[in-house]
């Protein structure tokens, strides 16, 4: 069985309004379980493809100012 597991992912946000797409993002970054991951990453994807030089720019610091202060560790 070939799985496009993209565009499953696609399907099932399209026409989810701006409070779906929203919540389904905290909850995913909020719940930390690797399952989610797939998701986040096709999420990202679509930002990736459609930003420009700027927004990819602000991107990338964002992400490298939080790698440089490692994981978080919860009490």
């Amino acid at each position: 069985m070939d799985i496009d597991i993209k565009q499953h992912i696609i399907n099932n946000f399209k026409g989810d309004n701006y409070e779906t797409l929203r919540r389904a993002i905290d909850e995913a970054v909020s719940c930390q379980d690797e399952v989610t991951l797939p998701g986040l990453g096709v999420f990202f994807e679509l930002i990736w493809e459609n930003a420009d030089k700027e927004l990819k720019d602000q991107l990338i610091m964002i992400i490298k100012r939080r790698v440089q202060k490692g994981p978080v560790i919860d009490d």
